[in-house]
């Protein structure tokens, strides 16, 4: 009993540093994966972001809902098509983004973040223009041996997805002065006041740009960010995240979150984490101990 006490104490020791160097601090956190799934780890989220407003920080949360939407879609038996990792989004299937994003999915955080002692508040991309954006263009790969020198570029048309034009952070910053969780559905509006679907971790990393967020927090369903040899870093500069995009040594999912990530710290956020989302309380084993779980990511 004694040796359990004092390893809880060695614990709190270890988080000591960090709550009084981050204290007073925003930060953005992406939340999506199997984190946003299972129970145990929905509630352990909520848990996480809670301790962190009682410790004097100021989480932002920007979440995704890829999997909640393609089950509301089959059950209406509407197909989901995906260009370059987007889905392709028809009117029919925006209204259907939108209903489970700005409502069913930020219901449900709002909710379990309230009901562990957090005053979280519910915000659409579109709730006071929060979320300006414009339509995605798509650039189709020419083959070499089709078309001629000098033709225009194949732009292809993936419907309402966006990306951010704007971030109204005045919003943002006026619930967290008031100490409210805002919680963050990212679908934005444009300049005719059409709506846009666009990627969470797009949206998160204009949003901690926005406030000159201390952290950006990507969760995510892999370890971080993997080396040639599959492990994991922990530590890595820009420079040489662009390094292995450019090698072809970091492929797929994992390249918009670090072009997310590039572009943050070169909007003004001091560290970007890319973490295990599928961890209970990976959120506060990155920020609040000498270890961490996962990559992080600095501009030097």
């Amino acid at each position: 009993m004694m040796e359990s006490g004092l390893d809880r104490a060695r614990i709190l020791i270890e988080a000591l540093p960090y709550i009084r160097k981050f204290s007073g601090q925003k930060m953005v956190i992406k939340y999506g994966g199997h984190a946003m799934v299972e129970d145990s780890l929905k509630k352990g989220f909520a848990q996480d972001i809670v301790l962190m407003k009682y410790m004097g920080l100021n989480p932002v949360i920007v979440h995704g809902g890829g999997p909640q939407i393609g089950k509301v879609l089959s059950k209406l038996s509407i197909q989901s098509n995906f260009v370059s990792g987007h889905r392709v989004t028809d009117q029919q299937t925006m209204d259907v983004v939108e209903m489970v994003l700005a409502g069913k999915v930020n219901k449900e955080i709002v909710t379990t973040i309230n009901q562990h002692g957090g005053q979280a508040v519910g915000l659409s991309g579109k709730d006071g223009q929060l979320i300006t954006a414009k339509k995605l263009k798509i650039v189709a790969k020419q083959d070499s041996t089709d078309g001629q020198a000098g033709d225009p570029p194949e732009i292809i048309d993936i419907g309402l997805v966006g990306e951010v034009v704007s971030v109204n952070s005045r919003i943002i910053e006026s619930l967290i002065d008031n100490q409210f969780i805002p919680v963050i559905a990212p679908v934005g509006v444009g300049k005719d006041n059409e709506t846009y679907n666009i990627n969470a971790d797009l949206v998160a990393g204009h949003v901690s740009s926005s406030l000159k967020a201390k952290k950006l927090v990507l969760l995510t369903d892999v370890e971080g960010v993997l080396d040639g040899d599959g492990k994991l870093i922990s530590s890595i500069r820009a420079r040489d995240a662009e390094k292995m995009i450019a090698k072809g040594t970091i492929t797929e999912g994992m390249i918009p979150k670090l072009q997310c990530s590039l572009d943050a710290l070169n909007g003004g956020v001091e560290k970007v984490h890319i973490i295990d989302g599928r961890k209970e309380h990976a959120v506060l084993l990155e920020i609040f101990t000498d270890q961490g779980v996962g990559t992080e990511i600095l501009l030097e």
